[in-house]
């Protein structure tokens, strides 16, 4: 097969937008995915996810988030389907809450839009849900859900308007040392390019087993969508925002009945071990009836609510929650960029200019992102 300048692989979020940065700069570009854009396996594939500003004391990635929410309305901008819902994003927490104080902070420092509500004006703004005694919490006006599957798929279709060539396959794992000269896919292709880029997410310690398979840890992660009474308005995007829930140990998260899918409702801890290619996507029991509690005691009114749709995708963790974006140490010429670690999908578009900007030499690479960095042993840092 013919040579391009830059072969990424994997057409989730990170790689798409990877992709459009380069052929957007004139390069040529091969965009390799197994199972094609926005798939069910992918952890680009759900129907949304959450845009916020809000990192606690990380202001790098809240930083990042401000940056990749510029980039996502210029490419929305003109487009005719709502992908970005601009709905808010609320951070509730207990009063006092470290995180919650550390995120004003960091987003006062960073010049993020917000506002602190206090108990009072909770209740008054939102009704509908119902909240410990004396909560705080941020309330980010400009936030809101993002439709995921379809924008990872409207992100890679860009990039092959721009010139980028689809190609669909599985890549091998490498062999060798030194200058990569091309892979091959299972189905026994060559791909050649001066540069590759590896972002196949929770594919990655598959990939790269002994570099990665201990530094990315893939995990089940369930998802539950809940029917709102006929006629009811009050839980869909026109009057209800995204929300975090800190005052819950099990840090609850959750999005209002956009498109009509049902109120959305996960827990942001990590699951078991999970396997992208075989594992099985049917949610468990004890699961759905602990979404369902939940759901009920937050908003009372949807209290018994049916299951009308469930999810199972996945994290892709690193140790700390950080990003993995370095040059793999083997290879002169192969990247690797992924870590998502569940929050990374609102960063697609600056993931994307930070690997461009990297590979061009414009910017030096940040620290925290670096593979010396990644230790064997899980220790989230990174909410």
């Amino acid at each position: 097969m013919k040579g391009f300048d830059i072969a990424v692989i994997g057409a989730g979020v990170f790689g798409s937008w990877i992709a459009y940065r380069l052929v957007s700069e004139g390069k040529r570009v091969a965009l390799v995915e197994g199972y094609g854009a926005g798939n069910s396996r992918a952890s680009s594939g759900g129907e949304t996810r959450i845009l916020r500003f809000s990192y606690g004391a990380d202001e790098i990635y809240t930083r990042m988030a401000m940056r990749a929410f510029e980039l996502w309305r210029e490419f929305l901008h003109g487009c005719p389907e709502t992908l970005f819902h601009s709905i808010g994003a609320l951070v509730a927490a207990p009063a006092g809450d470290a995180m919650l104080h550390a995120s004003r902070e960091a987003m006062l420092g960073a010049g993020a839009q917000f506002e602190t509500l206090d108990s009072e004006q909770l209740r008054r703004r939102f009704p509908q849900m119902s909240f410990p005694a004396e909560p705080a919490a941020l309330f980010e006006p400009s936030s809101g859900a993002l439709l995921a599957r379809r924008l990872t798929k409207s992100v890679a279709a860009a990039a092959r308007r721009k010139g980028a060539e689809i190609l669909c396959g599985r890549v091998e794992t490498p062999s060798g040392a030194g200058h990569l000269p091309c892979v091959l896919t299972g189905g026994g292709s060559l791909i050649e390019a001066d540069t590759f880029v590896f972002a196949c997410g929770p594919w990655l310690a598959g990939l790269f087993p002994q570099l990665l398979g201990g530094r990315i840890f893939p995990t089940r992660q369930e998802i539950f969508f809940f029917g709102v009474p006929a006629g009811d308005a009050r839980f869909g995007p026109d009057a209800l925002p995204v929300w975090l829930d800190r005052t819950d140990p099990r840090l609850p998260y959750g999005i209002p009945d956009i498109e009509n899918r049902g109120v959305k409702v996960a827990f942001d801890l990590h699951g078991p071990p999970f396997d992208p290619d075989s594992g099985e996507r049917i949610v468990s029991a004890e699961n759905t009836a602990a979404a369902r509690e939940y759901l009920g005691r937050r908003f009372p009114a949807l209290k018994g609510a049916p299951l009308v749709e469930s999810r199972v995708c996945q994290y892709e963790n690193t140790s700390s929650g950080d990003f993995l974006i370095d040059r793999h140490p083997e290879f002169d010429n192969v990247w690797i960029a992924g870590g998502g670690s569940g929050h990374g999908f609102k960063h697609g578009p600056a993931v994307g200019e930070y690997v461009a900007d990297v590979l061009a030499g414009r910017r030096t690479a940040e620290p925290r992102f670096m593979l010396a960095s990644k230790r064997t042993t899980q220790a989230r840092a990174v909410y």
